[in-house]
Parts: C-alpha cells; sequence; structure tokens
C-alpha cells in the first residue's frame, strides 16, 4: 500500500538500495498521524527490497512522514487527504509499537 500510495500520486518505486527482508531498523517520524504518541525513534521489522524514490517524491502531494536510520523513505502522508502508508510491518511482534499504530490508523 505505501509503495502504492508513492505511485497514484506521482512518484517512483525503486530499488531501496539494500535488501531487508526479516531486519529491524529505528524509524523516525513526525509524531502526527499514524504515528501519534509514539516513541521516537522506535524499533520496527521491514521485508522489502523496494521503497519510494526520493528523487521522484511527489512533495505537492504528499510529505515524508517517517524514514529509515539509512534514510530510506518510510512513511508518507497526503498533504490535503486521510490517506496514509509506511513501509514497515506494524502487525508484526517485532514492531514494539505495532498495535499503538494500528489504534492510530484505525481512528483516523
Amino acid at each position: 500500500g505505501h509503495q502504492a500510495i508513492g505511485e497514484a500520486f506521482g512518484g517512483e518505486t525503486v530499488s531501496a538500495g539494500e535488501i531487508v527482508h526479516g531486519k529491524t531498523s529505528m524509524i523516525s517520524h513526525d509524531g502526527k498521524g499514524v504515528f501519534a504518541g509514539l516513541p521516537e525513534p522506535f524499533e520496527a521489522i521491514r521485508y522489502h527490497s523496494l521503497a519510494i524514490s526520493k528523487e521522484s517524491f511527489p512533495e505537492d502531494e504528499l510529505e515524508v512522514t517517517a524514514t529509515s536510520d539509512s534514510g530510506v523513505i518510510m512513511g508518507v502522508r497526503h498533504r490535503r487527504h486521510a490517506i496514509e502508508g509506511v513501509q514497515f510491518h506494524p502487525e508484526s511482534i517485532l514492531t514494539g509499537e505495532g498495535k499503538h499504530l494500528l489504534k492510530n490508523f484505525l481512528e483516523m
């Protein structure tokens, strides 16, 4: 969904430059929307080798809301609509703040 949001609003999905299947990373975020009330940063599990491109990021439509410790886009939010997406897996037990993040999604 995260990559599809990027593509739908004019971005490109590209190689992330690193393959992270079953690896955790520290996620830095803006503390708003689905990230409200979460520690800054927090640890999340990742399973991907693609990411939304920084070079073609549609800044007029979306904003970056989270990044990995290596600078990969981990969260996006639409500037006018209630649309958010995350690159990592909040449903995994290895994402300690996952339940809180999913609760925030449901309360949008």
